[in-house]
């Protein structure tokens, strides 16, 4: 007969597997849609924009809505962050709104698996909230025109950057304008 000490730890091991495999699966994307892309600079909201769940879920696609409407994460290194990577001079707007939010002369690569930006391109329509959730206590970064969840940043990391934050931002509720080649 084995030792029950044995047995158990053999259960416990089983068990912490089996749960890793939950969580794995449960954090990849529900849809494999990149970034959103556009030529043309979407025009501006100049008022808050209110819409009923129904409209957000009619707008966006299931994964956007999971991140912007319920602060969910994208997955890290996912299809959207390996586009971020490869986009060179441009605007990132709200995918919800439209709202500029960051642009490619404050991005950086912090390679954390998301896009990260070291301030705002236009700061009054980004907005911070503390966020406590998981036993941890971070700052939630919102869309101030819609209120679409963005991601989180962070301060003092010690980036080489003028402001030394990383405003690490969901790749899929962005939408990259990217800049017209001066003729």
């Amino acid at each position: 007969m084995k030792h029950p000490t044995s047995m158990t730890i053999k259960l416990l091991a089983t068990v912490a597997a089996m749960a890793m495999t939950v969580v794995a699966c449960q954090s990849k994307p529900k849809d494999s849609k990149p970034m959103e892309t556009s030529n043309d600079k979407p025009a501006q909201p100049t008022e808050k924009v209110e819409k009923t769940d129904a409209e957000w879920k009619a707008q966006l696609t299931p994964e956007q809505y999971r991140v912007a409407r319920k602060s969910g994460t994208e997955a890290a290194n996912g299809k959207a962050y390996k586009q971020f990577k490869a986009q060179g001079a441009g605007t990132y707007f709200c995918v919800g709104c439209n709202a500029e939010l960051f642009s490619s002369k404050e991005k950086f690569d912090a390679r954390c698996g998301w896009p990260s930006f070291y301030d705002p391109s236009n700061a009054k329509n980004v907005t911070t909230k503390s966020d406590i959730s998981a036993g941890m206590v971070r700052t939630e970064v919102n869309c101030a025109k819609c209120d679409a969840h963005l991601g989180h940043v962070f301060k003092g990391e010690g980036f080489n950057t003028p402001t030394d934050k990383r405003f690490c931002i969901n790749g899929i509720v962005l939408k990259f304008v990217p800049d017209k080649e001066k003729k």
